[in-house]
């Protein structure tokens, strides 16, 4: 291949990624949710968004335990005897009521069974539940980090759900010292903190 050629076809090359990137940058939006796998489609972003639900009204536990809790079907139930009562989605939370059964929810994060993993503490330092989370709160299914970066709109391209953030042993340590750094709090670095 010519020197001119090979110019020619990386000249190309670059201009196909400078189109991709204004293109992705003017088209960044939410990630449309995939079809939920749960057995009812919870609609965050319409609980949080519309209606300024704080996490915590519905995950109760999370400043109080060691897990984020999900809320009852009674606590459901509170607001949609009424509210959306005809909905699709809402009938089948009433059966769950008529019955007295939980929802059978499936399990989004799990930390390995060795890990300690306290929302209490991270709720007192006010870590916001988007920080591991990510942003729930404009998801129609939990499960995607939403935001603006080059690989979630690369994944949203090809038709993917971009991952949540890692959770790993070494994204939370980062995570610890920079709030240690930062504002100044005694996040633990020690391994016994998280695995005993």
């Amino acid at each position: 291949m010519s020197a001119k050629a090979g110019v020619g076809a990386l000249g190309l090359v670059l201009l196909a990624v400078l189109i991709f990137l204004a293109v992705s940058s003017w088209s960044r939006q939410p990630v449309a949710a995939k079809p939920s796998v749960q057995p009812i489609n919870f609609p965050h972003q319409v609980h949080v968004e519309t209606y300024k639900m704080d996490c915590q009204y519905c995950h109760t536990e999370a400043r109080r335990s060691e897990f984020g809790g999900l809320p009852s079907v009674a606590r459901c139930m509170g607001c949609h005897r009424i509210t959306a009562a005809d909905r699709p989605e809402i009938k089948k939370l009433a059966e769950y009521a008529q019955k007295q059964e939980p929802i059978p929810w499936v399990r989004v994060y799990k930390m390995p069974e060795f890990t300690y993993f306290p929302h209490k503490a991270h709720v007192r330092a006010e870590i916001k539940c988007q920080t591991c989370h990510g942003a729930v709160e404009k998801m129609t299914t939990v499960g995607a980090d939403t935001g603006p970066r080059i690989t979630n709109d690369l994944l949203n391209l090809v038709g993917f759900r971009p991952a949540p953030p890692p959770l790993t042993m070494g994204w939370c340590i980062a995570c610890h010292r920079t709030e240690n750094a930062t504002r100044g709090l005694k996040a633990p670095l020690d391994c016994v903190a998280c695995h005993h």
